[in-house]
């Protein structure tokens, strides 16, 4: 577990229950979401980064920036994240509040590396296929690389499904060599 992610997934977690406990799972996303491309804009990141700088100051900059956006819950979140000098974690924060959400609404994000451009049929026999394995709704996006030679290589969260031309060569290889 990296260190980011270890001091962002308690200020995750408490948003995720916040918002899920008052039916705002996507108004959280978005404030998430513009929160932490304030948070990487190299202006702010430079605030962020330096030490002189009080973050209660850089929390009232991004309440100010959202302000139409942001309700007063995210507020609360922001000021302790600053008290705390962890807005430097906005990023690491919004991903994992994402798979939260996406955990909560049956939800799985899946990328497909194909040999060949795949047609619109084929994506969708592949996205039902996945779905039915899965027990989620697929969310999928598709990608070239011709070197697979040939089949698909299936990224589905820490899941990989290589049904590729080379995968089976390489398999093969390994297999031969023992």
């Amino acid at each position: 577990m990296s260190e980011l992610t270890k001091f962002a997934r308690p200020y995750a977690k408490a948003a995720f229950e916040l918002a899920r406990d008052h039916n705002a799972l996507g108004d959280w996303s978005a404030m998430l979401k513009m929160a932490s491309q304030v948070s990487a804009d190299p202006e702010v990141a430079e605030l962020l980064d330096n030490p002189h700088v009080a973050q209660d100051k850089v929390a009232e900059l991004m309440h100010t920036v959202g302000a139409q956006q942001f309700d007063e819950t995210f507020n609360n979140l922001l000021v302790l994240m600053a008290h705390n000098r962890r807005l430097y974690l906005l990023p690491e924060v919004t991903a994992m509040y994402e798979h939260y959400r996406r955990e909560e609404e049956k939800r799985l994000r899946v990328t497909v590396v194909s040999a060949a451009k795949l047609n619109d049929d084929q994506q969708n026999r592949l996205q039902q296929a996945l779905a039915r394995r899965f027990d989620r709704q697929v969310e999928m996006e598709t990608r070239v690389d011709q070197s697979l030679l040939g089949g698909a290589v299936i990224y589905a969260d820490d899941l990989v499904i290589d049904g590729s031309v080379r995968g089976r060569l390489e398999k093969l290889a390994v297999q031969l060599s023992n």
